[in-house]
């Protein structure tokens, strides 16, 4: 079918403006708009209605184009009012106004790129298939798509930003059939280490076991299953900095909540959810975040990423050091003591998911590597200090304690006597990003 007679079929539907016709030939030609491609084929059924004309056909031509739009109408030297276009519903005439409303949604936010997104209405997209399928035609684009595009243009020239197809810090949504507009305001995301320099506190917010977060007078009705998190003494800062409406915090792994993180430092990602604004001095950041958590915990090495380190983050095997202070229920001597942690250097351990976190993990075997466990030091008072590199996913409290054998092998169990970790220290998380 050629396209003169798609467009006949196409105008025998009712009234319909350029941008409409046009966009049912948008994959045919470029370098034009659908508006000229409508005008140019309003103009050709024109011509070609003249041409009739004068053979004497006119009343047949009238009969076929009685519908089309005031251009064709014009040109056809017809009468008649305005007609409103029956697929659109002369949406395209609202194109600045849409544009407009989302430059002052746009204001006082901080962006460089920004993509627009529309959400038609069930009308719209009902006269759109009427259409597609009465006519036939096999060059056509969707509505939404030339919305975008249109009124993406518009803002564009009057904000001078970019349209970013993959990643935009804005999209903007243009909900038609509530005639809303939603900005969604992409995160910014920041990688960093952290520090943790005081035991009892978690690494994450925790609802309160009793009431979830609700509130109860357990947790003094503050919803939380701890006064503090290392996320919390991170997050007011960035969300001052970035005045976002929230952060998440991402860690490479965790520590327990009696841990301290020494040493370099646990790799982390806070992301600023909804920020308005998207750069910050990191090195105010760093220290508006030390000052706040003095004693508690410290940050380094910020910097900006992109979403992908999370993930990154997450799925790493890092390989991790500890010291550990541990005591023994009867006196043991160095020379035993070293030994058995020999014969722990290098040996694969199978350790069955601890007790003390089967309500919050799956019980499974997981098989782990020990890489070096040496003795620092065993004082007159009977507890050793002791440094272990081990692979990431080690349960290093097991290791030492046996877990009733659930850990194989174990200090403990090589010992011959029950041995606990009193205290541990993280030294070292061998991630790089």
């Amino acid at each position: 079918m050629d396209i003169i007679e798609i467009s006949k079929k196409i105008i025998e539907e009712g009234p319909i403006c350029d941008h409409c016709l046009g966009r049912q030939f948008a994959k045919l030609s470029t370098g034009l708009s659908n508006r000229e491609r409508g005008q140019a084929i309003k103009l050709t059924l024109a011509l070609e209605g003249d041409r009739l004309k004068r053979d004497e056909a006119e009343d047949s031509l009238l009969q076929t184009l009685a519908p089309c739009s005031v251009f064709a109408r014009k040109a056809l030297r017809l009468k008649g009012e305005d007609e409103q276009c029956w697929l659109c519903l002369d949406l395209f005439k609202k194109l600045d106004s849409l544009a407009e409303a989302a430059i002052h949604a746009l204001e006082g936010l901080e962006y460089s790129t920004f993509l627009v997104g529309t959400k038609v209405s069930g009308l719209l997209s009902e006269n759109e298939e009427v259409l597609w399928a009465e006519a036939g035609t096999a060059y056509a684009e969707q509505l939404k798509t030339e919305i975008n595009r249109e009124v993406g243009k518009r803002i564009a020239e009057k904000v001078g930003k970019e349209v970013a197809f993959e990643n935009p810090d804005i999209l903007i949504t243009l909900e038609l059939a509530k005639e809303e507009l939603k900005l969604q305001l992409r995160s910014v995301y920041i990688y960093g280490r952290y520090r943790k320099l005081l035991r009892g506190i978690p690494q994450t917010r925790w609802p309160c076991r009793k009431c979830r977060g609700k509130g109860c007078e357990s947790c003094n009705f503050t919803g939380k299953q701890y006064p503090e998190s290392v996320d919390e003494n991170i997050k007011e800062p960035v969300i001052e900095a970035f005045e976002a409406e929230d952060t998440a915090f991402h860690g490479a792994g965790r520590e327990d909540i009696d841990a301290l993180m020494l040493g370099t430092g646990r790799p982390f990602v806070v992301e600023a959810k909804a920020p308005k604004k998207r750069d910050f001095d990191l090195a105010l950041l760093t220290k508006q975040i030390n000052e706040k958590a003095a004693g508690k915990v410290e940050v380094r090495d910020l910097k900006f990423v992109s979403k992908g380190v999370i993930e990154k983050l997450k799925s790493s095997k890092a390989d991790k050091a500890y010291k550990l202070k541990v005591t023994f229920k009867e006196p043991v001597s160095e020379e035993k003591l070293k030994s058995c942690l020999e014969a722990l250097s290098g040996a694969e351990i199978s350790q069955q998911t601890p007790q003390r976190v089967l309500h919050r993990r799956a019980d499974l075997l997981r098989k782990r590597l020990v890489h070096n466990m040496e003795l620092e030091e065993l004082t007159e008072a009977g507890y050793a200090y002791i440094t272990v590199k081990c692979a990431g996913g080690l349960y290093v409290k097991e290791l030492v304690s046996g877990d009733t054998g659930r850990t194989e092998p174990s200090l403990s169990g090589l010992l011959g006597m029950p041995a606990t970790v009193e205290e541990l220290d993280v030294i070292n998380v061998d991630i790089e990003i």
